[in-house]
């Protein structure tokens, strides 16, 4: 990878990621793109552009106009939103990937790099540590565009020897990023009421258990994945990636055990608690782990620590009790 191109940079994600790689690569050498202006300011000390996946030429030009050599395709329209905003999800989730896997093949990329999700499992999964080659059929729009996603990028990778790589991220909390409708993000959510008020109000039921991640393992997984030795792979676009599974009521657990007045209560939402209930509880990643070393850092206790300790200093109030 010499130059790069991220698409929704600004998202949660893209976030981090940015950063990461214009430190491992060089800011000149990455250009942060996205829907918005400006971008976000973590994201916006480097070079920047506006780019909307859902236009085939925006996509096209922007890979010719900054001779970049991969892509880093983050674009997407999340879980419960996809599910309120079909035709949008279509769009983004789907023709954004077709436009960005044509342009890779067209301007001849090296790689695209298009994370997964949990979300492409469904109902039918073995839901305790599922497999990494199993029965998907997900019965949301945003785990369907997942499905798509591996296995367009599959079939780019074998048929037109255009290197797409992805990982099947878990939930991701994060810190730096405000939460937002996701169906993981109370997982975010709890620390902003824990650290502000001392209690929290969670939209999923307290024994859903899944699988989550802290974001500098999930940064760390598709980064790797990016730079492992190709010939070794066997699989492409579709790796599970595992670091931990808790339930709201064990991660309220960890966090009490921090700040001993905290408090949770449960008025459930129904659609992300559907939604929830359709995803794994853990995840198999064994091939991950044989195919690329895959290993993560941040079990539970750790992370907790982790997003105390930044979150209190960025919100600028120690922890309420």
């Amino acid at each position: 990878m010499k130059r790069i191109l991220v698409t929704g940079a600004g998202g949660q994600i893209g976030s981090e990621l940015v950063p990461a790689l214009r430190a491992r690569y060089g800011s000149e050498n990455v250009i942060a793109t996205g829907h918005v202006s400006p971008l976000p300011e973590e994201v916006s000390a480097g070079p920047c552009a506006y780019v909307d996946v859902t236009k085939y030429s925006q996509v096209d030009d922007a890979i010719k106009e900054c001779r970049v050599d991969t892509v880093f395709h983050l674009a997407s329209v999340l879980s419960a939103l996809a599910e309120r905003n079909r035709r949008d999800a279509y769009d983004v989730n789907f023709n954004g990937m077709n436009n960005v896997l044509e342009a890779g093949v067209a301007n001849r990329l090296d790689m695209v790099v298009a994370p997964s999700s949990i979300a492409a499992f469904g109902p039918e999964t073995p839901s305790d540590n599922t497999p990494n080659d199993t029965v998907q059929k997900p019965n949301t729009v945003y785990g369907i565009s997942k499905v798509f996603s591996e296995l367009m990028g599959n079939y780019y990778s074998t048929k037109l020897g255009l290197d797409v790589r992805g990982v099947r991220l878990p939930g991701i909390i994060s810190w730096k990023v405000e939460p937002t409708a996701g169906t993981t993000d109370y997982a975010v959510a709890i620390f902003y009421g824990a650290i502000r008020e001392g209690r929290y109000t969670c939209f999923l039921s307290p024994e859903t258990r899944l699988p989550m991640m802290y974001m500098p393992d999930a940064i760390s997984a598709l980064m790797s994945v990016a730079e492992a030795d190709g010939s070794l792979l066997k699989h492409h676009a579709d790796f599970n990636v595992n670091a931990m599974s808790f339930t709201p009521s064990e991660l309220a657990a960890a966090i009490r055990e921090r700040i001993p007045g905290f408090e949770i209560a449960y008025q459930v939402d129904e659609l992300r608690q559907g939604i929830a209930d359709s995803w794994p509880d853990k995840l198999d990643d064994t091939v991950a782990r044989e195919e690329w070393g895959w290993a993560p850092r941040y079990d539970l206790d750790a992370m907790v620590d982790d997003m105390l300790e930044n979150l209190g200093r960025k919100l600028g109030a120690a922890p309420a009790v």
